[in-house]
């Protein structure tokens, strides 16, 4: 009916033949309200005349069009029940409803019916410390429990890997079978297999590395700024081109990212090194690199710094994490394919980690950490992981003009200028520590001020463990330390974290608070217990050799060791002092006093 409607208005304005009137002598008839139409042609006539009419009009409508202006058509549409506008009467391309309805939208905002854009991609979120990704934002990876180090990423990014990585520069080998572990290195030994590190500098550098430079091993270097990474790769890159092997020359490639060719030079000569087996780089692409190192074959590589590398075909700016994670994935498979070991330069975090995801340190063979106070001129370089050979080795260098020099006696630096005058400074002790193969007899400084309990400064202690055992000395011993301040210190910026300094440092603080200064000659090792008793700690007897081979004559160790001690050569210079508890130790120390 309303469709009706709207065609019988429709006609009225297109000024169709009006009806005709009505005279006042004719009978008004009304027809039915289904039968009912304001246009009706002949009132008199009856309702089915009206219904022919009507039937006629609209199939005589629908077959015609009425044309409003030259450019337009409206066309009656029975399926639709609707007027519809066409443009352009000799072709149609394009229709228009006049009653408008609403659009079918598809769920996700598209059109019913159209596909998805392929350009388009989904975004994930990757974590810069462990490399997992997850589909939402976090702020702490569920993974590796690290906060605020999800990076926004494109899924193709991370799934999809363009088929310009696998480049034609990595060496293959053919198709490689199992082999029997007894076939492996037949004939061989760890000796004759690494390469050989000469020197003062290199001995201090191989034992670090495990007993020398493993072939085809990829070694990560990290430190702060400053601290003589670049320093320190300089030197070994010239220590070993200078060796080279018997019969042929020995090139050394250096790459840097950070300084021109020119700049490494003006490095080298204030250094001293003139070696001609030396080869200079300066640039920032793998592939340029590699192409580079594979027509030069050299000895070794060393890239400074990986978070300057970038690799064509992967997305993402130098120093971003996948192209971090493929620039040394491909330094992995040249060293392991060439036998040419790869050393890397990582940049530091400000918490003090390397730089870029955790995946890194899990690619490469060893991680080295380079420290040093910026006050200080020395330097520890410390193994925190090595595929082949024991970690947390510790070598110790000393920054000078002429670049690092190995220290001959690592304990010497460790010790202040007031060593020979104990006799007249309180608050100091010997403890003896060992960091990876090597022992060494560092100094516990201590002082005691009348100020609020708590308000002391630690360096280079957990404090934590400082405030056990002053609460220890308080409750043991019966030092009244409430009332006091203590501040703790290591010389030479050391950290020391084992439990064998415990004893040196109740030392210290007790005399600091007695004010009596402990004799020169006496070293402290030892553990102790919140009960006040002393405990043994593991190498009792590497630790003791060392003291006794400088120069110590007495040595304060628990109770239970004395016994096992007792048999050791020490030449009968050096007595072994052997302590139950704390109130002991003060006695011995400092009853004479």
């Amino acid at each position: 009916m309303n469709s009706l409607r709207r065609l019988c208005r429709h006609r009225q304005l297109l000024n169709l033949p009006k009806p005709r009137l009505l005279s006042n002598n004719n009978p008004i008839t009304i027809s039915s309200y289904r039968t009912h139409s304001p246009l009706s042609l002949d009132p008199t006539s009856t309702n089915l005349t009206q219904r022919r009419f009507f039937s006629e009009s609209i199939n005589s409508f629908s077959n015609e069009s009425i044309n409003v202006d030259n450019s337009t058509k409206y066309v009656f549409d029975i399926e639709k029940q609707k007027l519809v506008l066409k443009t352009s009467p000799e072709s149609i391309t394009q229709e228009e409803v006049i009653d408008n309805e609403p659009a079918v939208v598809s769920p996700k905002g598209q059109d019913k019916g159209s596909k998805k854009t392929n350009g388009k991609s989904k975004v994930c979120w990757v974590c810069s410390s462990c490399g997992n990704s997850t589909s939402q934002w976090s702020g702490k990876c569920r993974f590796c429990g690290e906060v605020g180090t999800l990076t926004k990423m494109s899924q193709t990014d991370v799934a999809i890997k363009d088929k310009k990585t696998r480049k034609s520069w990595i060496i293959r080998k053919g198709e490689a079978l199992p082999q029997r572990l007894t076939d492996v290195n037949k004939g061989g030994n760890q000796v004759n297999w690494r390469i050989p590190l000469s020197g003062l500098f290199g001995a201090e550098v191989g034992r670090v590395l495990g007993g020398g430079l493993v072939p085809g091993c990829l070694v990560l270097v990290g430190g702060d700024p400053g601290v003589g990474k670049s320093t320190l790769m300089l030197q070994i890159a010239a220590m070993l081109a200078e060796e080279g092997d018997v019969g042929r020359p020995a090139p050394v490639l250096y790459v840097s990212g950070e300084e021109s060719v020119d700049q490494i030079g003006n490095r080298a000569d204030r250094m001293g090194i003139a070696t001609k087996e030396l080869f200079l780089y300066s640039g920032t692409g793998i592939e340029d690199i590699l192409k580079k190192a594979h027509l030069l074959s050299p000895r070794a590589l060393i890239i400074d710094s990986i978070q300057t590398m970038y690799l064509d075909g992967v997305t993402g700016s130098a120093g971003g994490i996948m192209q971090v994670k493929e620039c040394t994935s491909a330094l992995l498979r040249y060293a392991k394919n060439t036998n040419v070991p790869v050393f890397l330069i990582g940049h530091v975090t400000k918490s003090g980690e390397i730089a870029g995801p955790r995946v890194l340190e899990h690619i490469v063979d060893v991680v080295l950490y380079m420290e040093g106070e910026k006050c200080s001129s020395h330097r520890f370089l410390r193994s925190v992981k090595n595929r082949f050979g024991s970690t947390d080795e510790l070598g110790v260098f000393e920054m000078s003009q002429s670049g690092l020099q190995a220290v001959a006696n690592p304990s010497e630096i460790f010790l202040s200028e007031q060593y020979f005058d104990f006799d007249v400074l309180a608050g100091l002790a010997i403890a003896v520590v060992i960091d990876g193969s090597r022992t060494f007899l560092i100094e516990i400084q201590a002082l005691c001020t009348p100020a609020e309990s708590g308000s002391g400064i630690i360096t280079g202690i957990d404090h934590k463990r400082v405030d056990m055992i002053t609460g220890i000395l308080m409750k043991q011993a019966g030092l009244k330390l409430q009332d006091s301040a203590i501040f703790v210190n290591v010389v030479s910026g050391v950290k020391l974290t084992e439990t064998s300094g415990d004893l040196a440092i109740a030392a210290a603080i007790c005399s600091s608070f007695l004010e009596v200064p402990i004799p020169n000659d006496v070293a402290f090792i030892g553990e102790i217990g919140l009960g006040g008793e002393l405990r043994v700690v593991s190498r009792m007897e590497k630790r003791v050799n060392a003291v006794s081979k400088l120069g110590y004559r007495r040595c304060i160790v628990p109770k239970s060791a004395e016994k096992s001690l007792a048999s050791l050569d020490l030449g009968g210079e050096m007595e072994i002092l052997g302590c139950k508890n704390l109130k002991e130790v003060i006695n011995a120390v400092f009853q004479n006093n």
